[in-house]
């Protein structure tokens, strides 16, 4: 598929400022390139548009049409944007759930097509609902990974505001637990991504040293990488989610014995795959964490053939 023309993408309620990255054209290009595919997606499968905002106030200002969005009850109602009928379930499961302290955006969930929590639950639906199959597709995608997949959680974090962790509110998009020989587990967290950007955060400066702590004692950082993570930056919010994996292993319960953080985006997302190797380039040992396109594991051949080709039609351009 050709670039879209911002004529199509007006036509298609598809040109949105957001989608615009100051001075990274290719960018910029992939984020409206993805809208709009979401967008002929919705058509295609005959869904209504939905507005921002997602559900307008009454006596509020008019909404406006957004071709990447479902209207939510009808989201809510058919449950549309989930490809398969496991994926379907296992967001209804979560969101009857409540972590403590949770953030949950169940607005964007159902409504907003290019949220990428949505793009987990279709990622890894099928294999939370079977942990035969997860546990062979994650030992396929990580040959490497010991024991035996135990459970497959979302939108997970072991303890929300837990300074025995990070005392933070990240969370994996998809956590994959290991049952391993010796009685402790292992933990696969998983960053799906799709439509984001980089943008620069500012690491919780209450929490610098329980950060600092646990990346030392880590060992995976380079040299002078602990102080430029620390400072405001793009690798802010992966340092993180790399940290909350790190902790876990650290835990002083002794639960957990092996870990590593996975992130998943399409190729063409040139943001997060640049955001990656600067990342893995302050790491003296990369054994933790692995980065990975969309399009690489769905080669692999680990999820069932007709869950791949919705995953295809649905997030990948035919080019």
């Amino acid at each position: 598929m050709s670039r879209p023309s911002r004529e199509e993408l007006e036509a298609a309620h598809c040109w949105e400022a957001d989608d615009h990255v100051p001075r990274r054209p290719a960018m910029t290009a992939f984020r409206r390139e993805a809208r709009y595919l979401q967008a002929r997606w919705r058509d295609a499968h005959h869904h209504p548009i939905g507005t921002q905002p997602i559900v307008p106030k009454a006596g509020g200002p008019p909404a406006r049409p957004v071709g990447s969005r479902l209207p939510l009850d009808h989201a809510q109602s058919t449950g549309a944007t989930f490809l398969t009928p496991a994926a379907l379930d296992a967001a209804r499961a979560r969101t009857a759930q409540i972590e403590p302290h949770q953030t949950f955006d169940h607005q964007r969930l159902w409504a907003d097509l290019l949220w990428s929590q949505t793009l987990a639950f279709n990622l890894f639906g099928d294999l939370a609902a079977d942990l035969e199959l997860a546990d062979r597709a994650v030992h396929t995608w990580l040959p490497d990974a010991p024991g035996k997949v135990g459970a497959v959680r979302f939108a997970h974090s072991p303890g929300r505001f837990d300074p025995t962790f990070l005392n933070s509110l990240r969370t994996f998009s998809t956590a994959f637990t290991l049952d391993l020989a010796d009685g402790t587990s292992g933990i696969v967290a998983v960053e799906a991504l799709y439509h984001e950007r980089n943008k620069a955060e500012t690491p919780r400066p209450e929490n610098l040293g329980r950060y600092a702590e646990v990346a030392e004692r880590s060992g995976v950082f380079a040299p002078g990488a602990i102080d430029l993570l620390q400072r405001r930056g793009d690798l802010c919010v992966m340092w993180l989610e790399h940290l909350l994996m790190l902790s876990m292993v650290q835990h002083v319960s002794g639960r957990w014995s092996w870990g590593r953080l996975v992130v998943v985006h399409p190729a063409g997302n040139c943001d997060v795959a640049d955001a990656c190797d600067r990342y893995r380039a302050l790491l003296s040992d990369e054994y933790t964490f692995v980065a990975t396109t969309l399009e690489a594991l769905l080669d692999r051949d680990a999820l069932p053939e007709p869950t791949v080709a919705l995953l295809r039609e649905r997030y990948l351009s035919p080019g």
